[in-house]
Parts: C-alpha cells; sequence; structure tokens
C-alpha cells in the first residue's frame, strides 16, 4: 500500500468544538494563519475584534490575535489559550500589549509556524490526557515480548480501552499475523515512510486495521525494512494523541528509529526467560534501553531454572520486577485452533496482563 495518512478532516463548518479563532485585519497575516490552519486540520472563525455574538471569544479552544488588534481585544474577557500573533521580531512592545490582552504566548512567524500548527491540531483534535505508552522488548530472541506484547493489548482493549498495538520491529514477521489478521484491510507502516510534520490522530487510527477491538500497527510483507526517525516520531506522536493506551513491540536491535520510540514510552518491560544466558544477555539489553527509558522493568518468564526465582533475576539485573509471565498452554496449539494470546480473558497470562494494567493505570491516574 502507498497511501500515506497526513491529517484529519477539517471539523464541519457549522460545528464550533476544535474551532480556533483568529483576529485580525492584517490580510497578509491571515492569508498566513488561514494557511497554517488547513495544514493541521483545523477551520477557524475569523473576525476583526471580539466577536460579537455570545461566547465567540470566551467559547474558542484557542485564540489567534494578530498584532494589529491587540488594541481592539484589550478590554475582552481573560481566558486561557490567546495567542499573540505578529511578524517584527525587533519590536519591544510585543510583550507589554501580550500582557495587556492576557496572551498565554508571543508568537512570531515565520519562526513559530510549526509549534503554532501543533497548537491548532491539538484543539482540532479535542487533545485530552495522552496514552499510557508501553514497550515490550525480549532480553534474548524467543523470550516471548512480541506474545505478551499482543496479549497486552487485547487484555486492554477487552476492559474497553481505546488500545493500538504498534510493531516496532520489522524483522519479526508482523503482528498482524499473530493475531490473525495477515488480510485484514487498512493500512501498515510503508505507507507512513513518507509522513512529514504532524499527522493526525483520528486518522491514523482510522486508517489501521482493526482485530480484536484494537487497532494495529504492522508491518507489511514488502521489501521496506525502515521507516525514517522523524516519521516513527510523527505517527507514535499521533497514536498518543487519542489516549486510551498504546503498546509497542520493541525489537532488540537500537537505531533511530527505535530511539524515538523509547524517547515516548511511559515504561518499558523487558521479558527475560529465569535462565542465566538469557540474563546475561538481558543486561546489554537493560544498559542500552535504559539509557533513554526512565521506567524499565522486567518481566521474568517462567518456568525459572533451579536456583532463579523472579525476585533474583530483578535483584541481578537491578530493575524493578514486573511480575512473572506465565507459559501459557494454548498458544503451542496449532495456528487454526489457536486464540490471539490473552483474547478468551482467562488463564495465566491474562490473569498477569489484567493485574498488570490494574497496577499501571492506578499509578497514572486511571484510564486516560
Amino acid at each position: 500500500m502507498t497511501n500515506a495518512v497526513a491529517h484529519d478532516p477539517p471539523p464541519a463548518a457549522g460545528n464550533r468544538a476544535g474551532r480556533p479563532l483568529i483576529v485580525t485585519e492584517d490580510a497578509l497575516l491571515l492569508d498566513d494563519l488561514l494557511r497554517l490552519c488547513a495544514a493541521a486540520g483545523a477551520t477557524p472563525e475569523v473576525h476583526h475584534g471580539v466577536p460579537d455574538h455570545g461566547g465567540g471569544w470566551s467559547a474558542a479552544p484557542l485564540v489567534l490575535v494578530g498584532d494589529d488588534a491587540a488594541r481592539r481585544v484589550r478590554g475582552a474577557a481573560r481566558r486561557r489559550g490567546v495567542v499573540l500573533v505578529g511578524r517584527d521580531q525587533d519590536d519591544p512592545d510585543v510583550w507589554k500589549r501580550a500582557v495587556e490582552i492576557g496572551a498565554d504566548h508571543v508568537l512570531m512567524l515565520p519562526d513559530g509556524e510549526q509549534w503554532l500548527v501543533d497548537r491548532i491540531a491539538d484543539v482540532a483534535e479535542g487533545v485530552g490526557r495522552p496514552a499510557l505508552t508501553v514497550g515490550v522488548i525480549g532480553g534474548r530472541g524467543g523470550a516471548g515480548a512480541s506474545t505478551l506484547a499482543c496479549a497486552l493489548a487485547v487484555t486492554s482493549a477487552r476492559q474497553g480501552v481505546r488500545t493500538l498495538l504498534v510493531d516496532a520491529d520489522p524483522l519479526g514477521g508482523g503482528l498482524d499475523v499473530l493475531l490473525g489478521g495477515e488480510t485484514a484491510e487498512g493500512l501498515r507502516w510503508p505507507a507512513f515512510a513518507a509522513s512529514r510534520g504532524r499527522v493526525g490522530g483520528g486518522a491514523l487510527e482510522e486508517s489501521l486495521p482493526e482485530l480484536h477491538a484494537l487497532r494495529v500497527l504492522s508491518w507489511d510483507r514488502g521489501d521496506c525494512v525502515a521507516v525514517p526517525p522523524q516519521a516513527v516520531r510523527a505517527v507514535l506522536a499521533a497514536a498518543r494523541r487519542r489516549g486510551g493506551t498504546v503498546v509497542v513491540d520493541l525489537p532488540r536491535r537500537l537505531d533511530d528509529g527505535v530511539a524515538e520510540v523509547l524517547a515516548q514510552l511511559d515504561l518499558a518491560l523487558l521479558v527475560v526467560p529465569a535462565e542465566l544466558r538469557a540474563m546475561a544477555a538481558a543486561g546489554r539489553v537493560a544498559s542500552a534501553v535504559g539509557m533513554v527509558v526512565r521506567d524499565l522493568r522486567v518481566a521474568v518468564r517462567g518456568p525459572c531454572a533451579p536456583g532463579l526465582d523472579d525476585r533474583e533475576v530483578a535483584r541481578l539485573l537491578d530493575l524493578p520486577l514486573a511480575g512473572t509471565v506465565p507459559l501459557e498452554p494454548a498458544l503451542t496449539r496449532p495456528r487454526a485452533t489457536a486464540k490471539p494470546p490473552g483474547a478468551s480473558g482467562r488463564g495465566p497470562l491474562a490473569r498477569f496482563c489484567t493485574a498488570f494494567w490494574e497496577q499501571a493505570l492506578a499509578e497514572t491516574g486511571g484510564v486516560r
């Protein structure tokens, strides 16, 4: 697939929710602001002064006041989300005018264009709390990280939480295959390789395959095995803006694209079989990942070798213990009869995932 997602569609003209308010009589400045609104997928409301109709000034999620209009809005009710926009980088009085109208920010074009596009897109999408974003990485090959990532995502979705599962390992065979959806309609990573700037969160979600009540961003079976770091950053940021949970299956190799993912994680799980050789490999992975991820925990995969238990593995790796990931006998059945990991809601793996989400959501203040 070669289609690319760039932005969410603009909101309906009759719906003020998500529509920024522009106040200016400067035709050139207005042209610039309309262009930036279009880039952010927003349809603004435009006035030369404070709107006469009730609620126009106070109801807009974002107000962009041209420097030429600062005097005309000086008596308007104070509110948050007002940005004074101008072009004269050397104007010493611009900050005084910003204080007079209660502006939160002063922005000069063209330098501040990208910041303003992001801010406009935020209000157009109705951004709330970002998604709780969890990465899963194997301490060694075959540790079961992909299985755990799928089970965590399926469990989250089963609990009614908006969930996105991201496959960050182009050489892993595709998480859509593990979920039984390799032929499902929707975009895969190569479609986003040309993404620049901001990706619309709603458009991203709608473009991806939906499997087991969650959205999946995986790889296709083509030759593309890399996506530029800036595209990875834009896509994951869009996913996080939608709220809920994002689960990322990480490869054990760390490149620039993976570094972009790691930087946006709230926490990561290092899956380590309870055996000495696996622990030696996991220690090297932990050293690399721990330089970027602020909250790295170990999930010990049983059964444990003689003389080892989950607490000892965590102690030797000097990481907090997330728990023991049990073997799931059902996952060893032939593909035709096996369900996706965690799909039944029963069994030891599902119980581990349920307990993990309960603790993680409690630590972050509930579903976001």
